[in-house]
């Protein structure tokens, strides 16, 4: 199996596992993070299978997602030896999904991943923030009940991953400042932090515009 039917299958297996999503993680937002991916890898020299099977992979197993991480990556391993993807391969596309997330930044433990895993990760951050991600935020936040916004409720600061994962105190508004406007600071790439440079503003200016509104002031 070729290098472009491997990609086909793993395309399928994403678009099964996702399509049904309604978080914000669906496979829409699979498909910008690997049409994105592809945009950076252009510029890099990088791996492309690794880099678009890690794009259209990286939330199967997210445990914020499926309801057993462990059976998912059993299932995900399986599949990828099924499709004949050498073990080299396989092994670096797990350590890249398994260690991506903003979640794996906190408490001071970011691993550092290979160039393929830096390319999907700035692509999956560039899909987090701009108009979309705005869209994203208020979706997932609607989807967990969250509030939208309390004045009273301060943004967290130096979270653990449990901390950032526990959303009982949080709203939608405090997720711009506790995780969406610290992403254009952490992006691997050149390409990708001249991309987030105008996604950045346009948040801060919502950002405004919305405490303006909420306020009454306008």
């Amino acid at each position: 199996m070729n290098s472009e039917q491997q990609l086909n299958k793993i395309a399928e297996y994403s678009h099964a596992h996702m399509t049904q999503d309604r978080t914000g993680h669906g496979f829409d937002h699979i498909r910008r993070v690997v049409a994105m991916a592809r945009k950076l890898s252009a510029k890099e020299n990088a791996d492309l299978l690794v880099t678009l099977a890690s794009a259209y992979l990286h939330d199967v197993i997210d445990d914020k997602l499926v309801a057993d991480p462990q059976a998912a990556l059993d299932d995900l391993q399986a599949f990828l030896t099924e499709i004949e993807v050498s073990p080299q391969q396989s092994k670096k596309i797990l350590f890249i999904i398994q260690n991506m997330s903003f979640a794996h930044t906190l408490d001071g433990k970011a691993v550092l991943l290979p160039l393929e895993g830096q390319i999907v990760q700035d692509s999956d951050w560039l899909d987090a923030i701009g108009a979309i991600g705005i869209t994203r935020a208020i979706y997932f936040g609607g989807h967990h009940s969250e509030k939208i916004y309390d004045p009273r409720i301060k943004p967290r600061e130096s979270m653990t991953k449990e901390e950032y994962r526990n959303l009982q105190n949080e709203t939608i508004i405090n997720h711009f400042y506790e995780k969406l406007l610290k992403i254009k600071d952490k992006l691997n790439t050149p390409s990708a932090r001249q991309i987030a440079e105008d996604r950045q503003q346009f948040m801060l200016d919502f950002l405004s515009e919305f405490k303006d509104e909420w306020q009454a002031e306008k």
